[in-house]
């Protein structure tokens, strides 16, 4: 396959089978490797976002009265998924259009991540 083909790429949007076919045996595919940082940057993302969240509504919870708060907090945390949703679909995109570019708000730490 070309350097810069779309389909490893492409693959690397696709969680955990994506990323060990990328990172077993498109390994030195330096774009597919960059959409595999990419991915699981996002993906990390969203699990910070949850992981956060879970623990911040846990003590809100704790506190009398501050539960319905807690509770409001998840309507934040579904925006975020929803954000992680349409920036999902735009690596995609940047995947088939062979382009690198880093996905917004986490994207230049996602291509510093010690993959590959």
């Amino acid at each position: 396959m070309r350097n810069n083909s779309p389909f490893p790429a492409l693959i690397a949007y696709i969680p955990i089978i994506g990323w060990l076919y990328v990172y077993l045996l498109q390994r030195k595919n330096p774009f597919a490797v960059f959409h595999l940082r990419q991915s699981v940057g996002l993906f990390l993302f969203l699990v910070a976002t949850f992981v956060i969240w879970a623990v911040v509504a846990y003590l809100l919870a704790l506190i009398p009265y501050m539960a319905v708060f807690s509770v409001t907090l998840f309507t934040v945390v579904m925006a975020f998924y929803i954000f992680g949703f349409v920036i999902w679909v735009r690596g995609i995109l940047n995947a088939l259009n062979s382009k690198s570019i880093p996905l917004p708000l986490f994207g230049q730490w996602a291509s510093r991540l010690p993959i590959a």
